[in-house]
């Protein structure tokens, strides 16, 4: 359903839906935003009631750090809201994508997406579909940063809303299925533990 580049069709259609996908750039369809890290020497400024979201933490729902208002409005730290389609931009995890799943501040290492109209499960999807191809197009030999002027001006092609709407609910009901499989897996995994400890000596 995602089409590469130069093609204006994917291979696999909705009923109805027929007309070319267009080209844009990610500046064209979102206002994005880093944020940034108190200073660590200034206790003030840390163990509030704000979760602080780090690059390895822009799909949980907990924080290993809460800032207090002061550090947030002491820094360059910025404030998001649960929903916010979140870009890891540098280190280890360079290139993964999430949606907030709680309210807090991010540093300089995430990147916060606020798209235009589009919608935020689609644009996850494309990101994830195309990490591979971002990554080594920009991180030579896995080294560097993702910057806010590398993802502003990264191309691709969108349908209309409608299409994208259908697309997007597809592939979150096919996520919703997969957790749910994973789930299941997991706790297999954890009797099967218990039976280990318990039927052998």
């Amino acid at each position: 359903m995602f089409i590469d580049k130069d093609c204006k069709q994917p291979i696999l259609r909705f009923k109805n839906f027929n007309d070319n996908w267009l080209p844009h750039k990610f500046n064209d369809i979102a206002n994005t935003f880093s944020g940034g890290t108190p200073a660590i020497s200034n206790k003030d400024y840390y163990g509030g009631n704000i979760p602080f979201i780090r690059s390895a933490e822009i799909n949980k729902n907990t924080t290993q750090l809460h800032l207090t208002p002061d550090g947030l409005k002491n820094s360059s730290a910025k404030f998001i809201k649960k929903g916010t389609l979140l870009y890891a931009l540098y280190g280890a995890t360079s290139g993964e994508v999430g949606i907030a799943q709680i309210d807090g501040a991010i540093n300089q290492a995430v990147m916060a997406i606020n798209l235009k109209k589009d919608n935020v499960y689609f644009i996850k999807t494309w990101l994830i579909k195309n990490k591979r191809k971002i990554i080594s197009t920009y991180l030579q030999g896995g080294q560097g940063n993702l910057s806010a002027k590398i993802v502003k001006h990264l191309k691709l092609s969108l349908p209309k809303i409608e299409e994208e709407k259908l697309i997007s609910i597809t592939i979150m009901k096919i996520d919703s299925l997969i957790k749910l499989q994973q789930s299941k897996i997991d706790d297999l995994v954890n009797l099967k533990k218990y039976l280990l400890q318990k039927l052998f000596i």
